[in-house]
């Protein structure tokens, strides 16, 4: 069985119903399994939405991918300049 991928919107309402569950008088063991995630994630998801609302984590994970476009030009380019300063030392 694979690993279901939640999207930010999905994040935050399972965090929200957890937490309603929670101050319901539920531990956060049984909320976790009521909603259908693990302990360890909800801890992980509260340590990375813990607080946004949903459009706040849509724009975070937006700047996320577009960060890594970013650096993966960079790197890109940094490789283009170091393979051009080789050839040119040894063309001289």
């Amino acid at each position: 069985m694979g690993r279901q991928r939640f999207t930010p919107e999905q994040i935050i309402a399972k965090l929200r119903e957890v937490d309603v569950l929670v101050g319901r008088g539920s531990t956060a063991l049984e909320a976790c399994r009521q909603v259908g995630i693990s302990e360890q994630t909800l801890y992980r998801w509260r340590k990375e939405y813990g607080g946004l609302k949903v459009d706040q984590a849509r724009r975070m994970k937006d700047l996320e991918r577009e960060n890594a476009r970013l650096k993966k030009l960079v790197a890109d380019l940094a490789l283009d300049k170091a393979i051009l300063q080789e050839a040119s030392k040894l063309t001289f």
